[in-house]
C-alpha cells in the first residue's frame, strides 16, 4: 500500500521531470526523503542592535536610507553601490556589491532591510540580502540545504514548506510517547517544523535534540540486536578454568595488579566462562598493563585444557611478548612457543608437529599464526594484539584456526568512548584506565626550532648517562611542498654531531622489512644510541633504556599519534623525557602543544583530539566502522549517546518493546534495517 511518505516528489507544484531528476541527484524521490533532508545551519534574519554586533559578524537590520545610491561601474558585470542608512542611532553606510539593479528600488527617506557582514570599525554592512520594506513577513531563520546542481536555496525551501504542508496530518511518530515524555522531546510534526523552518532558537534546539536522540537510538538499537545475535548465534566453548590456578598465578606475581587491571581480569574470564563466543575489546593506555591481563587470561584457557594464540603485528613486539609470557608461564608448566617469519624450517617444522599433537600450550607470533599448514589441537582464545595493524581478512583466518575461540582484540591506541561506542558498538569493550604504582610520569616540554642547539646539549648529557634515544620526524626525504624535518637530514645531522662516540640508526617505512628488524634490534640491545625515524615505532616497541625522545614537526601530528609516540619512552626505571620541537602556526596547533605538556593520560588526550579534529580524521583516515549521521554530532552529544545505548539494552530485553503497539514504528525500522539478522549497519 503506497502511504503519503511514499508520494513521489513529482506530486508537488512546480515539480517537473527535469526537476526530479535534479532532486534524485540529492537522493531525494519522494516526499519522505525531502522532508527528512535536513538544513544544515539556518540564516539568522532577527534584528540586532548594531552596538551589540561584533566586528565581522553576519547582522540583519532595518533602517531609513538617508541619501541617493552612489552607483560605481568597476568593470564587465561588476559594480559597487552604496548608500546611506539611518538603522536605529547608527548612520551606516550600506555597500552592495554587483547588484546595481537594486539602485531604482533604493529611495531616499523609504524603509529597507539588509543583511551582510558587519564592519565594526568603517560602520558599514556589505548587504548580501536585501527587502524593500520593514521587516514583516520575512522568516527570522531561513534554513540552509547541502545543494548542488540546478536547485537553488529558496527553490529548495518552496519545495520544502510544500512537502510539510502536504505530509501533514500523515506523519506517523516512531518515537513512543512514553520515551518523548520522560525526555521532554517534541513530537515528530513540530520537530520537523522546528528543524525546517523554527520560529525561535528554542524551537530549534528542542527540534534538535529530538532528532538527535531518535538518530542515535535507532543506531543503538541496531548495534545491541546485532551484538544480541551474534550472541546467540555464535555458538562458543564454556571455558571452565581452574580459579584456584588462576589465583596462584596472581599471587606469584612481584607485584600487585591495578583495580582497573583485576576489574578487567574479571569481565574477560565471565566471557570465558558463557556459552557464547566472546567478542572484547581492550583498551589500555601505553604502560597500563595490556599484557599481563593477556597472559592470565590466556592461562585460565590453558587451565581448561584449550591452547592460546596471541599474535602481534611485529617480530620484535612478538619476542617481547614472548619474553614476558615465558617469564611468567614457563615456571607453572605452560608450554610456549614462538613462530615468527624468521622461524628456521626445522623449528618450525617442530612448533607445527607439537601444536597439532597439543604439546604447546601457548602459541605467539606475527601473521605467520595465520598460514594454512598452522594447525591447533584445541584453540580456545585468540588475542590479536594492535588490532587496528591487521585486516580484517587477517582476524578471520586466525579465528578459525579453532571450533569457535573466544577472540579479544587488544589496543594501546585510546579511544574516545563516544568512538568506542559507535565504531566499536556491536563489541564488549573493557578498559584499563588506571597505571601501575610507582610509573614515573614523562616529563614533556615544547620547545621551538630555534632552541635546537640547547636540546642537543641536553640529548648529549643523557647519552653521556648510558641512556639512549629517539628523534621523530614527519617525512623521511627532503619535500619541496612542507617544510618539515624529514629523517634522513636529521640522521646526517645527528651522525655528524655526536661524532664517534655515539651510534645512530636510521628507521622509516621505506626500509625492506628485514632492515627495519635489524635496526630495532641493534637499538634494542643497545648497540645503537640514538634512532631517528619515522612514526613507525609507534607501536609495540619497548626498550627500557631509551629515556629521551625528541619529536621534529611536532604540531604536524596528532594528539592520540604524539601520545603514542611518548610511549615510546618511560618504559624504565629512569625518568624520562619528551621533547615537542614546533612551532605552530595555528591556534589548533599550540592548543595541541600545550595539552601534551599538560597531561600523560591518553584517554584525556584521544577525548581533547577528537573534539579538535573531528571524529572523521581521529585514526588519520576515515574509519570505516563510523556511522554518518544526519543530526547527532559524536562530539557534542555524548551524553544523548550513551542514554541511547542504555535505552537500547533497556528495550531489546524488554517484552514491551516486541509486543506493545507503542513501540511498533521503531520495531519496524529496526527490523527493515536488517540488524537481527546480523548484518552490520554502518
Amino acid at each position: 500500500m503506497v502511504t503519503k511518505k511514499d508520494e513521489l516528489v513529482t506530486s508537488l507544484k512546480g515539480v517537473g521531470s527535469g526537476t526530479a531528476n535534479a532532486l534524485e541527484e540529492l537522493g531525494i524521490v519522494t516526499l519522505e526523503d525531502l522532508i527528512e533532508t535536513f538544513p544544515y545551519r539556518h540564516e539568522d534574519f532577527r534584528l540586532k542592535n548594531l552596538a551589540e554586533t561584533a566586528h565581522n559578524e553576519r547582522v540583519t537590520v532595518e533602517g531609513r536610507v538617508e541619501s541617493e545610491p552612489s552607483l560605481l561601474f568597476l568593470g564587465k558585470n561588476k559594480s559597487r553601490m552604496q548608500v546611506r542608512l539611518l538603522a536605529g542611532q547608527h548612520l551606516i553606510k550600506a555597500v552592495f556589491f554587483n547588484q546595481a539593479y537594486l539602485k531604482t528600488k533604493i529611495v531616499p527617506g523609504s524603509i529597507i532591510t539588509v543583511t551582510g557582514k558587519w564592519d565594526r570599525g568603517r560602520q558599514v554592512i556589505n548587504v548580501s540580502t536585501f527587502t524593500a520594506g520593514p521587516k514583516t513577513d520575512q522568516q527570522d531563520f531561513e534554513p540552509v540545504y547541502s545543494l548542488k546542481g540546478s536547485i537553488n536555496q529558496k527553490t529548495f525551501r518552496k519545495f520544502m514548506r510544500q512537502a510539510l504542508d502536504e505530509m501533514s496530518g500523515h506523519l506517523i511518530d516512531p518515537l513512543p510517547e512514553s520515551i518523548r515524555t520522560t525526555y521532554r522531546l517534541p513530537n515528530i510534526a513540530d520537530s520537523l517544523e522546528g528543524i525546517h523552518f523554527p520560529q525561535n532558537v528554542e524551537h530549534s534546539k528542542n527540534a534538535r535534540r529530538r532528532f538527535v536522540y531518535e538518530e542515535l537510538l535507532v543506531f543503538q538499537l541496531k548495534m545491541q540486536a546485532i551484538k544480541k545475535a551474534r550472541k546467540e548465534q555464535n555458538v562458543g566453548n564454556s571455558i571452565l578454568f581452574h580459579n584456584d590456578l588462576l589465583k596462584k598465578l596472581i599471587d606469584s606475581l612481584p607485584y600487585e595488579l591495578t583495580n582497573a587491571q583485576k576489574r578487567v581480569v574479571n569481565e574477560i574470564c565471565r566471557d570465558l566462562k558463557e556459552p557464547h563466543r566472546m567478542n572484547r575489546l581492550l583498551q589500555g593506555d601505553v604502560g597500563s598493563g595490556k599484557t599481563i591481563v593477556a597472559a592470565i587470561c590466556l592461562y585460565a584457557a590453558i587451565t581448561a585444557g584449550y591452547q592460546g594464540a596471541l599474535m602481534a603485528p611485529t617480530e620484535i613486539l612478538a619476542e617481547q611478548h614472548a619474553s614476558s609470557l615465558d617469564e611468567w608461564l614457563s615456571p607453572i608448566g605452560v608450554k610456549i612457543a614462538l613462530l615468527t617469519g624468521s622461524t628456521k624450517v626445522k623449528a618450525r617444522r617442530a612448533v607445527l608437529e607439537n601444536l597439532a599433537a597439543g604439546n604447546i600450550d601457548l602459541l605467539i607470533g606475527t601473521h605467520a599464526l595465520i598460514q594454512p599448514d598452522v594447525t591447533f589441537k584445541q584453540l580456545g582464545l585468540v588475542i590479536t594484539d594492535e588490532q587496528h595493524r591487521f585486516g580484517v581478512e587477517q582476524r578471520r583466518v586466525l579465528k578459525e584456526k579453532g571450533e569457535n575461540p573466544d577472540v579479544l582484540f587488544m589496543t594501546a591506541t585510546p579511544i574516545p568512548r563516544t568512538l568506542a561506542i559507535t565504531a566499536f558498538g556491536e563489541m564488549d569493550v573493557s578498559i584499563i584506565d588506571e597505571m601501575p604504582a610507582g610509573r614515573k610520569k614523562i616529563d614533556t616540554h615544547w620547545m621551538k626550532h630555534d632552541q635546537l642547539h640547547k636540546l642537543i646539549v641536553r640529548l648529549k648529557k643523557e647519552l653521556a648517562n648510558g641512556r639512549q634515544a629517539y628523534i621523530i620526524c614527519p617525512l623521511i626525504e627532503e619535500s619541496e611542498k612542507l617544510d618539515v624535518q624529514n629523517a634522513v637530514d636529521v640522521y646526517n645531522m645527528m651522525a655528524a654531531d655526536l661524532g664517534d662516540g655515539y651510534k645512530v640508526g636510521l628507521m622509516h617505512g621505506r626500509l625492506h622489512p628485514d632492515e627495519k628488524e635489524e635496526v630495532m634490534r641493534d637499538f634494542s640491545e643497545g648497540k645503537v644510541q640514538v634512532l631517528v625515524s619515522t612514526t613507525v615505532v609507534e607501536v609495540g616497541v619497548n626498550v627500557p633504556n631509551a629515556t629521551f625522545m625528541i619529536i621534529f614537526d611536532a604540531e604536524r601530528f596528532g594528539l592520540a599519534q604524539l601520545h603514542q609516540l611518548r610511549g615510546r619512552v618511560g618504559r624504565g626505571e629512569h625518568q624520562s623525557y619528551c621533547i615537542l620541537l614546533a612551532d605552530p602556526k595555528s591556534e589548533e596547533g599550540k592548543e595541541r602543544m600545550v595539552s601534551m605538556t599538560e597531561t600523560n593520560d591518553g584517554f584525556v588526550l584521544a577525548e581533547k583530539d577528537l573534539e579538535l579534529r573531528g571524529p572523521g580524521d581521529f585514526f588519520g583516515r576515515k574509519q570505516s566502522g563510523l556511522p554518518e549521521f544526519k543530526v547527532a554530532d559524536l562530539v557534542h552529544d555524548y551524553r544523548a549517546l550513551n542514554t541511547a545505548k542504555v535505552d537500547a539494552e533497556r528495550l531489546l530485553s524488554s517484552d514491551e518493546f516486541w509486543k506493545s503497539e507503542e513501540m511498533e514504528g521503531l520495531r519496524t525500522i529496526l527490523i527493515n534495517s536488517k540488524a537481527l539478522d546480523g548484518e552490520r549497519i554502518d
